[in-house]
């Protein structure tokens, strides 16, 4: 199975030896992260750094300021954790070896946005801000994130693009010293109900589906009230479900044409574009919820969690991507021991590629044991 690593820029910039390295791992691509969030991550080999630390959400190449003169909201330059054309000095280093690059951009997941401009933010009908969650609802934030989508996807030398957070996001969120497992939020109705945003457009928005949404967020409070008193999970919205799901779904689904649309128009003819996706309407985060058939009449194919991607091969067309997002990193719950299985796993589920997380974070240990196992897939 053609299979690619995700990876970030300074895994390569500046170390001579990452390149050969990865390419000897049995790889036929690199997604390579142009536009990502905050992040604190280790990079095992690198000669000159072994932890770094991306302060805030960043551009990982130098954004054209025509393209942003003017507009209140724009994408901020990274710092020292990648100064310049980073992801430019990178892909070159990567594809003289013969790896096909594509680009990995973040999306609707940005937490220095929300701190410059905290009215751009997800509001939970609680009325807290997700300062890392921008609403993609807000006229200014989808401008935003479509020309982002566009600029940081067709970099040069890429043959394609992954985008991610291209839809809702919430409560979902590792952030600094995180505090929120003293009551269980971590089932699928419990996040969903929290990242229902209640700011001004979304409020306009529940009420053009024809729910009241005062009467919506109080709702949302009482589901909750269960989960807060700890005495049972959270409950229904009645007669509400429908028309607040409705709002969701239309606004994804026209966030991720806009955004497709705006790479489209920016790319060469050949220029692949695939979503994170979850075939769950409800899924809020990196692989944000989409409709499968909607999704893969839009992209090219999608890069899903094993078993969900079987959901979109039941609407996949000839040429289809379904790349399978396998976890290689022990550390981080990985098994890449097990990869050899896992893919068989994921190509009967219908999967036509694989997607390894992540070639970077990845100890010489895991690294072996991937290349092993490509080896033996062929």
């Amino acid at each position: 199975m053609r299979t690619g690593a995700f990876l970030y820029p300074w895994d390569v910039d500046g170390d001579p030896a990452a390149p050969d390295l990865l390419a000897g791992l049995g790889l036929a691509q690199v997604t390579l992260a142009a536009a990502y969030h905050s992040t604190r991550a280790l990079s095992p080999r690198h000669p000159a750094h072994r932890v770094v630390t991306a302060e805030h959400a960043a551009v990982l190449y130098p954004p054209d300021p025509a393209r942003w003169a003017g507009r209140a909201l724009r994408p901020f330059p990274a710092g020292d954790w990648a100064p310049g054309d980073a992801y430019g000095r990178a892909a070159e280093a990567l594809a003289a070896t013969g790896l096909e690059v594509h680009s990995w951009v973040v999306l609707a997941h940005n937490s220095r946005l929300g701190a410059a401009h905290p009215e751009t933010s997800v509001v939970n009908a609680h009325g807290d801000r997700y300062p890392w969650a921008p609403c993609i609802a807000r006229p200014d934030v989808r401008t935003l994130l479509t020309g982002l989508a566009a600029e940081a996807a067709v970099r040069p030398g890429a043959a394609g693009t992954e985008l991610e957070s291209c839809g809702w996001y919430g409560l979902a969120h590792l952030h600094a010293h995180d505090k929120t497992s003293g009551v269980p939020l971590g089932g699928d109705r419990e996040q969903y109900l929290l990242s229902l945003c209640f700011c001004p457009h979304c409020r306009e928005g529940y009420a053009t589906e024809g729910a009241d949404p005062e009467e919506l967020a109080a709702a949302v409070r009482r589901a909750l009230a269960p989960v807060w008193a700890g005495t049972g999970p959270a409950g229904g919205l009645g007669d509400l479900e429908t028309p607040a799901l409705a709002w969701r779904a239309r606004t994804a689904r026209s966030f991720q044409e806009a955004a497709v649309a705006a790479v489209r128009a920016a790319a060469p003819p050949g220029f692949r574009v695939l979503l994170h996706a979850d075939p769950d309407p409800y899924r809020c985060g990196a692989d944000a919820g989409t409709d499968p058939a909607h999704v893969l009449r839009l992209a090219d194919g999608v890069v899903a969690r094993p078993p969900k991607v079987a959901a979109f091969a039941a609407h996949a067309r000839p040429g289809t991507v379904l790349a399978a997002n396998l976890p290689v990193v022990t550390g981080m719950g990985g098994a890449p021991a097990r990869l050899a299985a896992d893919a068989g796993r994921a190509r009967a589920d219908g999967a036509t590629e694989l997607r390894l997380y992540h070639a970077g974070l990845a100890s010489d240990e895991d690294l072996a044991a991937v290349r092993t196992a490509l080896r033996e897939l062929g």
